[in-house]
């Protein structure tokens, strides 16, 4: 699973069949605006996907403790994804073929927070 985030708190999502450079590509490359800056814990297929989309891209090394560079870090998918994984708990296992599923749900929640209501579920489901 693939998880993007801003600064504003705006998420995107996508399950990925593999960590490779291709099935990355293909998830980012609808979403990156030319303005944009990838932050990512440093692995190649980012660095990769920067450089082939003409975008600016900061590796954190996480594996040796670097946690933010200046004013660029992952806090902000770090605390989604423990929000999420809380949230998945309850449900005991979610099998692969319905996590996208799962994933508008939460982003549902993220974005509604308390104002979520049955019918704003419904419409958003609806489309």
């Amino acid at each position: 699973m693939l998880v993007l985030r801003d600064r504003s708190g705006a998420v995107s999502d996508a399950v990925l069949e593999n960590l490779q450079a291709p099935s990355i590509h293909q998830a980012l490359k609808p979403l990156a605006g030319s303005d944009a800056v990838l932050v990512s814990d440093g692995a190649d297929a980012y660095a990769s996907f920067a450089a082939k989309a003409g975008i600016g891209h900061v590796g954190l090394a996480i594996s040796r403790g670097e946690r933010r560079r200046g004013v660029f870090h992952i806090q902000n998918v770090n605390a989604y994804h423990s929000r999420l994984k809380t949230w998945m708990r309850r449900f005991n296992g979610v099998a692969t073929k319905y996590l996208p599923s799962y994933l508008g749900w939460r982003r549902l929640f993220e974005r509604d927070g308390d104002d979520i209501t049955a019918q704003r579920c419904l419409r958003a489901a609806l489309g």
